[in-house]
């Protein structure tokens, strides 16, 4: 299938590639649940969903895109984008870096050139996050991410009781890299509360659709193109999407930006969600995943994905937006 560009497609057009992506990714079942979190281990292992939505306000889906799943490391991006826009670029970089690390995403290890997180998406640097905005909301913390989050995807999400406290009664390890970043002064206490709403943050529930809309929210320069509201600071965004594109796949982030090409960040919970600058946003679902912790279906239609429509940041049919064409070809 030769490539289209999405500004010149019907949706006829794109309904039909992606069922086509959807047939050919449907009967992929390698990869397995993220058993570790229990109450993960419970969902329908074969759930497939894909979404797209465009910065003028349009959804396309197909398959189980309604399907509700916890967001996982979904949510460190979001947060991330709100702290930026509460303290500052300069204020974060002192507790948290924006390098890869190389390691795994629940790594106990920081920089060691700064004792510091190396970057917000792995699990030191969230915690670090959910510190930062703990130590600026306080209590009310948790109801401000919620609330944020609802907004990015234009309708009221909810916590889901059960994957929280599954993740709040096994998550020893998380309050082992909450601990030690307290002992190297990367955050201050209370440890105990910043580690309850990461716990939160990640059990908020969400659908690929969902994603897909909180994708052209950033993609939108941070305004929701459906409700039409500025959800997020169009600087913080830019900084938000750079560390997604470089470290939002966990210890897949290289091969994701030499293939796919995209900002994007995934979930244990079968979750991905990535951005085309200026373009649309794109949300899939299958909850089973790889050893990285990304699902296998998830990236098999996102590198589909990304060739067919030529989404790739660097792709020469990637005209993303129209600012230069404007000011230079005229």
């Amino acid at each position: 299938m030769d490539k289209i560009e999405i500004a010149t497609m019907k949706s006829s057009d794109i309904n039909h590639v992606l069922g086509h992506i959807y047939d050919s990714v449907l009967e992929n079942r390698e990869g397995a649940l993220a058993d570790y979190i229990p109450e993960l281990a419970k969902v329908e292992p074969d759930s497939f969903g894909m979404a797209l939505a465009t910065n003028n306000g349009r959804v396309y889906s197909i398959g189980d895109t309604e399907t509700p799943f916890t967001i996982q490391s979904i949510s460190k991006a979001l947060n991330y984008c709100i702290a930026l826009e509460l303290i500052g670029r300069d204020a974060i970089l002192a507790r948290v870096g924006v390098e890869p690390s190389g390691d795994r995403f629940n790594a106990i290890e920081f920089d060691p050139r700064t004792l510091r997180p190396y970057n917000p998406m792995v699990n030191a640097g969230a915690i670090t996050v959910a510190w930062i905005l703990c130590n600026r909301l306080g209590n009310n913390a948790f109801d401000y991410i919620l609330n944020r989050f609802s907004q990015a995807a234009g309708r009221q999400l909810v916590l889901d009781q059960n994957v929280y406290q599954s993740e709040f009664r096994t998550g020893h390890r998380n309050r082992a890299i909450g601990h030690l970043l307290l002992s190297a002064q990367a955050i201050e206490e209370p440890v105990d509360l910043a580690l309850d709403v990461y716990f939160k943050q990640c059990s908020i529930s969400v659908t690929a659709i969902d994603l897909a809309v909180m994708g052209a929210t950033f993609a939108n320069l941070g305004m929701n193109p459906i409700t039409g509201k500025q959800v997020f600071d169009t600087t913080a965004v830019r900084n938000t999407l750079s560390v997604m594109f470089t470290c939002g796949m966990y210890d897949y982030s290289g091969n994701w930006a030499h293939d796919v090409g995209l900002p994007a960040k995934s979930g244990v919970g079968g979750g991905i969600l990535g951005i085309v600058n200026r373009q649309l946003g794109i949300g899939t679902f299958s909850p089973r995943v790889d050893p990285n912790g990304n699902s296998v279906r998830g990236l098999a239609s996102f590198k589909i994905l990304s060739d067919e429509f030529g989404l790739h940041a660097f792709d020469p049919t990637n005209r993303g937006s129209g600012l230069v064409a404007h000011f230079f070809d005229h």
